[in-house]
């Protein structure tokens, strides 16, 4: 256990620890900013679709049913203009933490293999790598990196924690570079409905592929669309070449969704008033509290589309960290997404409107 365990990074959040005590000792209770974990109820239409199937006593298929096979290929069609998505181009997945965490390793890579990703990023990228003992390293532009050995490359656009877009034209770049050099692409896109000032798209769409899925595929969620965390549902698009082998590799595995969950994701996927609603919510929070930072003397940066406002005040985000704290606000230090964050903090959309308003009226 102690061998695989100490490849691993100490886990972050732990280190927030004493900063939460802080602000939990604040007189009005602590406004959380620092997961992201959804706070709003799952719309009504999912919990109906999930308790119509709580009668489920046998196992459900890593594959998923036809019907969420369907309900998958047409949102991806639907949503991101992708063209001619089969069953084949599809795989559901157990929340998308899991995959990015176990697809290293799913893949075969080991030590002497490389994976990539942004310079400022959701740690489990790293931690993937790890896992799998293969090499990894972070970039500032996808297309510099060497390509020797470079097995897995990891997009993220919308960013967490930035916010950050990536444009189609890059996004043509990078796609193009990947495959020039048969490096296989995984594009995390799991907060591409979440653009504000930006419109995000996805490697997908045939104005970035070229028409081909060959070599890339997307990932997407429905924790934050749908407020589906507690649920644990995602899933995959893109090469059949890539998703038929992680199919039978996730077979043996057992790594299956929930019969339940399977009824509510094609539901959610079903469904697009929901999402609207949620995102009205989140950009009210976020006039809000972006307002309040940039009056308490921060500056923000990137922070286009996602769930989170990338912020600094020009000093070790642990400072800002303990400012914060201290006025009952918790938020996530940067150096969690790598140590260019050192002086940023990200600051999370998901809570309440009654804490939103706390935390505006303590800035």
């Amino acid at each position: 256990m102690s061998a695989v365990s100490d490849r691993l990074p100490t886990f972050p959040w732990d280190k927030l620890t004493p900063y939460k005590a802080t602000a939990a000792a604040h007189p009005d209770g602590i406004v959380d900013l620092s997961v992201g974990t959804p706070v709003d109820p799952v719309p009504e239409l999912i919990q109906k679709a999930l308790v119509a199937a709580a009668d489920s006593p046998g196992y459900p298929t890593v594959w998923g049913t036809p019907e969420l096979r369907d309900a998958i290929t047409g949102w991806v069609e639907r949503r991101l203009g992708a063209r001619e998505v089969t069953h084949r181009h599809v795989l559901p997945i157990v929340g998308s933490k899991e995959l990015v965490a176990w697809l290293p390793t799913q893949l075969g890579l080991g030590p002497g293999d490389r994976v990539a990703y942004p310079r400022l990023a959701y740690p489990t990228y790293e931690v993937g790598a790890r896992l799998a003992r293969a090499e990894h390293e972070a970039y500032d532009d996808p297309t510099e990196l060497d390509p020797e050995g470079l097995k897995l490359l990891w997009l993220n656009s919308p960013s967490n924690p930035t916010g950050k877009v990536l444009s189609k034209e890059d996004l043509t770049r990078t796609v193009a570079w990947a495959r020039s050099h048969g490096i296989l692409l995984f594009s995390d896109e799991c907060y591409l409905e979440l653009g504000w000032e930006a419109d995000p798209v996805s490697v997908l769409h045939p104005d970035v592929n070229g028409g081909s899925y060959d070599g890339i595929v997307a990932v997407h969620s429905l924790s934050k669309r749908s407020n589906l965390a507690g649920y644990r549902a995602a899933f995959l698009a893109g090469d059949p070449a890539v998703l038929g082998p992680l199919l039978e590799i996730r077979k043996h595995g057992g790594m299956m969704t929930s019969a339940p969950t399977q009824a509510a994701v094609i539901a959610a996927l079903g469904d697009d008033d929901h999402v609207r609603v949620q995102r009205e919510r989140y950009a009210s929070r976020r006039e809000l509290l972006r307002e309040a930072l940039v009056t308490h003397g921060f500056r923000i940066e990137h922070s286009e589309a996602s769930l989170y406002l990338w912020a600094t005040r020009g000093e070790s985000c642990w400072d800002t960290v303990d400012h914060l704290a201290k006025r009952g606000i918790l938020v996530a230090p940067g150096d969690f997404y790598g140590p260019a964050g050192a002086e940023f903090v990200r600051v999370a959309l998901t809570a309440t409107d009654e804490r939103v308003a706390a935390a505006v009226q303590r800035l």
